[in-house]
């Protein structure tokens, strides 16, 4: 199986979400489960229509400088789709997985933004396994977000915390961790369905 392990960014600020909150960071790490090993990388910036916030710079650091430089939210997930299909074809139609710490990226972020700009949600990203309820499994802890399951886990943090690309790396090493254990049953544990 292949994990997609994923990790949005989103412009914010401190107090309230704003409207629309677009998604700035789209980092993908591809995780094969049988090899044990990572076997490609998809990092994107993309250019939102609001000028980011300098709490969301403070926070995540990504400059608007680095935003600008990106694509239009459209032609990244369009980019990461052929990916997909890529590295499914690649590995002969093997199940590919997207992986998120918690359910917001993909049930909540993602439709959102689509959503306001009449863009259907990709295909292969309408189901998701939350790595906390496999942690669970796996632990019978309840699990505390990214940085208590690395604690748990006795696995040190890489990175700046909130930066996506860093993130992906740190929920990919709770999920190689994870991967060891016969408890461990990677599946889709939440879904998005289009409402008519």
């Amino acid at each position: 199986m292949l994990l997609f392990v994923l990790d949005f960014e989103a412009n914010c600020r401190k107090e309230g979400i704003l409207f629309p909150q677009e998604i700035i960071e789209v980092p993908v790490m591809v995780y094969d489960t049988d090899k044990d090993q990572v076997v490609a990388t998809f990092h994107q910036y993309c250019t939102p229509l609001v000028p980011l916030t300098p709490f969301c710079t403070e926070l995540t650091g990504i400059t608007q400088d680095m935003v600008d430089a990106g694509k239009p939210l459209a032609q990244v997930l369009a980019d990461l789709e052929r990916g997909v299909a890529s590295l499914a074809k690649k590995y002969n139609n093997v199940e590919c997985l997207f992986v998120t710490c918690g359910d917001w990226d993909l049930a909540t972020a993602l439709p959102k933004h689509c959503k306001f700009l009449g863009l259907p949600v990709h295909k292969s990203m309408r189901s998701w396994c939350n790595i906390k309820k496999v942690f669970r499994e796996v632990t019978q802890i309840r699990p505390k977000g990214m940085m208590g399951m690395l604690r748990d886990l006795d696995i040190p943090h890489v990175g700046r915390h909130h930066s996506g690309i860093d993130d992906v790396r740190n929920i990919l090493e709770i999920a190689r961790k994870l991967n060891k254990s016969p408890k461990c049953k990677w599946r889709a544990t939440g879904t998005f369905k289009e409402k008519a």
